[in-house]
């Protein structure tokens, strides 16, 4: 090689590296709430990359991303929004202008003043459920029905909560739980998910404030290791991990729920 061409090549090696601290030191977080896909060595999410949905994942990649975090972001893509609050105002919470919002008989055993408000697209698909005035419940679980779980995505946010033993503060979470597929949800917790990264069900519930009983806002209250012949849906079912976290990166659908749920208000 001749001392010129060593030069050229040296000058566009340095200006290389020089864009890409520049990149680096100057780069501005997309506009709305973001996530993180928590990503494996080659790409996909790592089973069991977390112990619980507080703890840190592993490769050093936290399971708490942040709002303004400049990992894969998804901004919202409907283009004007609604507010649904209840007749009493105890919730209100954003969604799509073209989606429906509409109150039903919550199931039995809540507590007085319990609501429960689907939403829906206008095609029908089922999007979520609120429910409030759930009564507290825990279940017994097995080390023989224990399964594996990873967490996909949990950004924090503000929402009434009651803490405790076994809680964390308040994320909108997405989480994927191994069985003969991995199955997929999202929604709202401030409960630990499991120990060891294993569980029997992983529960979109936030233990609300006391005598006002745990609400939830997602598409299942539990996500479990479904059987072959049970019915997956609204949950989600992927092949590999990599599918999840590719729904939670590009899906227009998971960034309106997740702004959507984010935006919900309780009244203490």
């Amino acid at each position: 090689m001749t001392g010129k061409a060593a030069s050229t090549l040296l000058s566009g090696v340095s200006l290389v590296a020089a864009a890409v601290l520049l990149a680096g030191c100057s780069g501005t977080p997309a506009a709305g709430p973001g996530w993180t896909a928590l990503q494996g060595p080659s790409g996909t999410a790592s089973p069991g990359s977390t112990s619980t949905d507080g703890a840190s994942a592993t490769g050093g990649i936290p399971a708490s991303a942040s709002a303004t975090s400049t990992a894969p972001q998804g901004a919202a893509t409907a283009a004007s929004w609604k507010t649904f609050t209840d007749p009493a105002k105890t919730v209100s919470f954003d969604l799509p202008s073209d989606w429906i919002a509409q109150s039903v008989a919550p199931e039995d055993g809540v507590l007085p003043g319990g609501l429960k408000v689907e939403v829906k697209k206008p095609d029908g698909t089922f999007m979520a459920a609120l429910r409030t005035g759930l009564p507290p419940s825990s279940a017994d679980c097995p080390e023989a029905d224990q399964r594996s779980y990873t967490v996909i995505s949990s950004v924090p946010f503000d929402t009434p909560a009651q803490g405790g033993d076994g809680t964390i503060p308040p994320r909108m979470v997405y989480r994927v739980i191994q069985g003969y597929r991995y199955f997929g949800s999202y929604g709202i917790t401030n409960l630990v998910g499991g120990t060891d990264g294993k569980a029997c069900g992983l529960r979109n519930v936030v233990r609300g404030p006391a005598g006002k009983g745990d609400y939830s806002f997602g598409d299942v209250v539990v996500l479990k290791a479904f059987a072959p012949d049970e019915k997956v849906a609204p949950a989600k079912a992927f092949d590999t991990l990599g599918q999840a976290a590719q729904y939670v990166n590009e899906s227009a659908d998971f960034a309106n729920v997740q702004r959507m749920l984010m935006s919900l208000k309780v009244k203490n």
